[in-house]
């Protein structure tokens, strides 16, 4: 007998594994939902990473300035906003640090949660074509979407070094854990990324209405001025989730203290919850997105 029909042989003789389709959805089975969540979760490193370098590669593969457009329009709305409170056209209020380090450092900590936002709500859309042709982990794509906001944000914390040299803004033991506050901003982007980004791939109107929406939050949220304290704007400022969130990475980074910790814990158990139930809803949504593609 041949070398090629003795491995035939041996191959007929294994079993082959049995997959068993059932009618019954996972969301009554969560235990075993959540073991297929993390598998995957660890199955889609190799194709998260091929992903990010792809969406880079593309990114800049046709601009002049290449990554200078990651920090330029930070920078360009610290110069606006400064050159308007100097010339007294806007009463912003005073800053706990020299304001145009303050706004661009805001307005840096406010474009990557609107990023973080927009790039995972846009991660079904991604994972539909290739879910039609491949089997691969679904969670592939949004990690490489959020690896590609870190990327720039990283890029946009270099001109923000050097306006904490130029300004000689000083900074506390707490800047190491600033990093645990925004962490939990990116979650919370994350979240309402994923719940959000089923009704995005179906719907043009939702990125229309998200991107109405996102114009007026920046308003709520103390970016371009600090956080009233009294009056019905500051109401409205306190009970925006972004606000403690955001507040907290900025104190943390520069003056080390807390203004809001009681907000800031409420804020960061909803967006862990928001992101956990997200996910379930994004892995739970995608085969009915794949099936009307």
């Amino acid at each position: 007998m041949s070398q090629a029909n003795r491995q035939h042989t041996r191959n007929q003789g294994k079993k082959l594994p049995v997959v068993v389709y059932e009618p019954n959805s996972r969301v009554r089975h969560p235990i075993k939902l959540l073991q297929e969540m993390w598998y995957d979760l660890l199955a889609s490193r190799e194709l998260a990473w091929q992903l990010f370098q792809r969406d880079i590669q593309s990114q800049y593969r046709q601009s002049i300035l290449g990554v200078l457009w990651i920090f330029i329009p930070p920078l360009v709305t610290a110069v606006g906003l400064t050159f308007l409170r100097e010339a007294k056209v806007l009463n912003l209020g005073d800053t706990p640090i020299p304001y145009p380090v303050y706004v661009a450092l805001s307005m840096t900590l406010w474009q990557t949660f609107i990023q973080t936002f927009n790039n995972t709500m846009g991660a079904a859309r991604s994972a539909k074509s290739m879910l039609m042709k491949l089997n691969v982990p679904p969670e592939a794509f949004v990690i490489s979407k959020i690896a590609q906001t870190l990327f720039n944000f990283l890029i946009q914390l270099i001109p923000i070094f050097f306006l904490f040299v130029w300004f000689k803004v000083g900074v506390t033991w707490t800047i190491i854990i600033a990093p645990v506050a925004f962490i939990h901003l990116i979650l919370f982007g994350t979240g309402m990324g994923l719940l959000l980004s089923p009704f995005s791939c179906l719907y043009g109107d939702v990125n229309k209405a998200i991107s109405f929406v996102t114009r007026i939050w920046l308003f709520v949220t103390p970016v371009i001025y600090p956080q009233p304290r009294e009056g019905f704007w500051a109401i409205l400022v306190k009970i925006n989730p972004v606000t403690p969130l955001l507040v907290t990475t900025r104190d943390l980074a520069t003056t080390g203290e807390i203004s809001n910790p009681t907000g800031f814990w409420l804020a960061s158990a909803v967006a862990i919850l928001m992101t956990l139930v997200g996910w379930a809803f994004y892995r739970l949504s995608l085969p009915f997105l794949v099936e009307r593609a």
